[in-house]
């Protein structure tokens, strides 16, 4: 029904203007409690074999929403009834932000894509932890919650380890675990943060302010080659690292088959910003992989990028993630999605003869 009726019809309004309606939605329906029947039609069925534990926390199944959809954090009580079974909110940056100029979010319909360059706009870890504490989330989410930072536009990357302490310390208590996002392409020189030593400088200081030892990961790029991800992950052991995100957005453009962006009139070739969505999949994919061989298994993934399906869910699965994220597939698939990929992995569970997931993770690799 959403890709036949609703999806046409929701696709003629501006993408950002779409989102932020959808946002204004799922918070106004997740602080409705006669509303949650209503979301909980596409809640996925139990089935104990997905189940896992990692960093402490309890997940009844692979999947979560990816950061960038909830920037701000407002519509975290909608997203258990959607049956996620957890949540990423950001990324959020020490000051508040706008972002980058409209128009910034476009869809590529014809490669089952997006191309953004949002900006991390957002409202600021302040105003966000003030939010957050208003309504005690924390006493009333029923999924772990991901919080995930980025750094402020305005501040010289010789001063990022300060800007993602502010930003840690205002929101620590509220995320179950978090993440160090270095990886957006839309934040001017963020990526060189993915270099070993300006990575070792975020990291040290979180994890000195990290009292009660929450799960720290980071998020990586696609576009890195194998010797940097090799090299990120020397980090590991001595940042204590909990689990590496893959991937973020991509810069390439390989492949794509949208000629003109309906908004700008330009190709994408000519648009700066990330590609997410089915062009994405194969080297998230990979990259996933790289990390899975390169630590023998040792850290928890969580893979992002192109998963519009239980077939693409269980590729990134056996590859090597252990959790897995969503955004631009609920764009295209709308929220049935949910139950799709987690009923369709059950059904992949059993029909390879595993008794639960675990054994699933990283089976590709023998």
């Amino acid at each position: 029904m959403y890709r036949r009726t609703l999806r046409p019809l929701l696709f003629r309004l501006d993408p950002e203007a779409l989102h932020r309606l959808t946002i204004a939605a799922a918070r106004q329906f997740g602080r409705t409690p006669i509303a949650h029947p209503l979301l909980r039609t596409w809640h996925p069925p139990t089935d104990t074999r997905l189940q896992q534990t990692l960093w402490g926390l309890s997940f009844a199944h692979p999947l979560g929403l990816a950061a960038g959809f909830d920037k701000n954090a407002e519509a975290i009580a909608a997203w258990p009834h959607l049956g996620f079974a957890f949540a990423e909110v950001g990324t959020i940056t020490a000051r508040a932000q706008t972002g980058n100029p409209q128009p910034r979010l476009f869809r590529l319909p014809a490669d089952g894509a997006v191309l953004n360059r949002m900006g991390f706009n957002n409202r600021g870890a302040a105003a966000v932890a003030r939010q957050l504490e208003a309504e005690s989330v924390r006493q009333h989410l029923s999924i772990p919650l991901g919080i995930n930072l980025g750094k402020s536009k305005i501040i010289p990357l010789e001063e990022a380890a300060d800007d993602y302490a502010f930003s840690f310390e205002q929101l620590y208590a509220f995320g179950d675990y978090f993440v160090v996002n270095v990886s957006s392409p839309n934040t001017p020189g963020l990526r060189q943060l993915q270099a070993k030593g300006a990575l070792r400088d975020i990291l040290m200081p979180l994890q000195a302010r990290n009292r009660d030892r929450k799960p720290i990961l980071v998020k990586i790029a696609p576009d890195l080659n194998e010797a940097d991800i090799d090299d990120l992950l020397t980090l590991v052991e001595p940042c204590q690292i909990a689990g590496i995100i893959a991937t973020n957005t991509t810069l390439s453009r390989d492949r794509l088959t949208t000629q003109r962006l309906a908004a700008t009139g330009k190709s994408p070739q000519d648009e700066s910003g990330g590609i997410s969505g089915k062009p994405l999949r194969s080297r998230s994919t990979e990259v996933i992989a790289r990390v899975w061989q390169q630590t023998a298994g040792c850290i928890p993934i969580i893979g992002v990028g192109g998963i519009d399906s239980a077939e693409a869910a269980w590729e990134k699965i056996t590859a090597g993630a252990s959790l897995l994220q969503i955004y631009t597939g609920l764009v295209y698939e709308g929220p049935a999605l949910i139950e799709a990929i987690v009923t369709g992995l059950s059904a992949k569970l059993a029909a390879s003869g595993y008794d639960n997931i675990h054994e699933a993770i990283g089976s590709q690799h023998g």
